[in-house]
């Protein structure tokens, strides 16, 4: 497992999202918490990839998000089906702009804008195995922890652990 010192603190502003991926990622986040999960963006995967948005429920359900916003951005994209294999339930976030027929027919569907988001449609449930779910779990809580404590000691931290 990767060490703590490798999550991310507070994701970087790396300047790759739009402001139409931004604003579509704080519609979901909201949408999401109104159906009683927590959200964390940029979540570091085990794969060595990142998750746009990270979603846990108390029954420990896990959902990530890919943010879409543009048309260039979907056809780009290769690595959305490595997502899978770190979640329950995958889903496409992006704006109504673009057509639903554009995304893949067995991952959900959101449509948001920068105030909130509606489920178009529903993500098949594929079920993590225990030790998938626990890792997953793991990274987080760790990333929430370590992001809050940045916040409370921003120069605290600074010296301790590395972000990547």
């Amino acid at each position: 497992m990767e060490s703590a010192a490798n999550i991310a603190l507070v994701p970087k502003p790396d300047r790759r999202q739009s402001e139409t991926a931004l604003a579509i990622a704080r519609g979901t986040a909201r949408w999401l918490g109104s159906l009683g999960f927590s959200c964390l963006s940029e979540v570091p995967l085990p794969s060595g990839r990142r998750a746009d948005l990270v979603a846990l429920n108390e029954r420990g359900e896990i959902w990530i998000v890919e943010i879409k916003s543009s048309l260039a951005d979907l056809r780009a994209d290769d690595k959305w089906p490595d997502y899978r294999l770190h979640c329950d339930r995958l889903f496409f976030a992006f704006t109504q702009d673009l057509s639903c027929y554009l995304f893949p027919g067995d991952t959900g569907l959101i449509v948001a804008d920068s105030y909130g988001a509606h489920l178009h449609c529903e993500a098949p449930e594929h079920r993590l195995p225990a030790a998938t779910r626990k890792v997953m779990m793991l990274r987080f809580a760790i990333a929430a922890a370590q992001r809050l404590n940045r916040l409370h000691d921003p120069h605290g931290h600074a010296e301790r652990l590395k972000e990547v």
